[in-house]
């Protein structure tokens, strides 16, 4: 009971010294695709969505942290052998972006906004699609990835629609024998949120 009073003394200091206070709920639509860096290698674009909330800290410069599920993934093709793994990944995703409104209206925002996420998986699967058993396990998954998400977004009365880029930083899939993927989550994202607060 402390820590939710405590958690509700920082949002109300946070509203008073920043202005402007808003709490919302989003659902999206992603395309990852898995990197990586071996030429014998194919890599395919995986849809996945997401599913979660956002608070927007500020007026024309803001601090917008979120908190949602996703899922990920990519497929893998082998040019030699044939081994064909489809990777999907399922995470609890923290992004802690800084935005500004480029344009602010009484109706509608243009906005742009950028920042680091961490994602924790909670899920991975690996499932086989070639004749051959490819090399990737789900133990060769990261458990948690970094990344830094950049992109654009528009408000329209109490609605938000973003269109973001996610740069993984960190490789996702360990060194196995004979492969080296180097492998980093590339995530176009197109979300759309409500303004509940």
């Amino acid at each position: 009971m402390k820590k939710f009073f405590l958690f509700v003394i920082l949002l109300l200091s946070a509203e008073l010294m920043f202005g402007q206070f808003t709490i919302g709920i989003k659902v999206g639509y992603n395309a990852s695709k898995l990197s990586t860096n071996m030429d014998t290698i194919k890599t395919n674009f995986k849809s996945g969505f997401q599913i979660g909330a956002f608070a927007r800290i500020g007026k024309r410069l803001y601090v917008q942290p979120e908190l949602y599920y996703t899922t990920q993934g990519g497929v893998f093709t082998s040019n030699v052998t044939n081994w064909k793994q489809n990777v999907k990944i399922g995470s609890i995703d923290v992004p802690v972006l800084v935005g500004f409104q480029l344009l602010k209206g009484d109706f509608v925002n243009v906005r742009i906004l950028a920042g680091p996420a961490a994602s924790f998986v909670v899920n991975k699967t690996i499932s086989e699609g070639g004749t051959d058993t490819g090399p990737i396990t789900s133990g060769d998954l990261s458990s948690v990835n970094w990344s830094i998400q950049a992109g654009a977004g528009v408000d329209v009365w109490k609605f938000t629609l973003d269109l973001r880029y996610q740069f993984g930083l960190n490789q996702l899939i360990k060194e196995i024998e004979n492969y080296s993927f180097d492998s980093k989550n590339n995530v176009w994202v197109v979300s759309l949120g409500f303004k509940i607060l």
